[in-house]
């Protein structure tokens, strides 16, 4: 009978520990109410991402931005921009000026926006998310 015990008591730790582990290493909570003409971005604000992540900011067309990682501008040879969809994406890289990989910890990201034709919607926002 104590040995079942013991077993029963193993697994129900090993099933806390999935739980703690998911909600400590998981998504962010509650969604962040994205400004105007932002339509999406990934990494999400306080999420939690793999060395390997791609960062990518979804402007709405007519729309071109300017990225900083952890204060530092990313140039525009660099940044995969695709002016019908607004979409932007940067990932680190050996010929990379900023950076060749993501350190591990939080990195900050602010991007700066205007609109590419007609009347300046100028704009900013900022977030972070960890790199494991």
């Amino acid at each position: 009978m104590t040995r079942y015990r013991l077993i029963y008591i193993g697994l129900g730790l090993v099933a806390l520990a999935a739980v703690l582990l998911a909600v400590a290493f998981g998504g962010g909570g509650e969604p962040t109410e994205l400004p105007e003409p932002i339509e999406s971005i990934t990494p999400h604000p306080n999420d939690s991402a793999l060395t390997q992540a791609i960062l990518e900011v979804d402007l709405e067309s007519g729309f071109r931005a300017q990225i900083y990682v952890n204060g530092f501008l990313i140039p525009e040879n660099e940044v995969s921009f695709v002016e019908p969809t607004g979409v932007h994406r940067w990932q680190p890289g050996p010929d990379s000026l900023v950076m060749q990989v993501w350190s591990p910890g939080i990195q900050e990201v602010r991007i700066v926006w205007d609109s590419l034709t007609g009347l300046p919607r100028p704009g900013e926002f900022e977030w972070t998310f960890r790199v494991q």
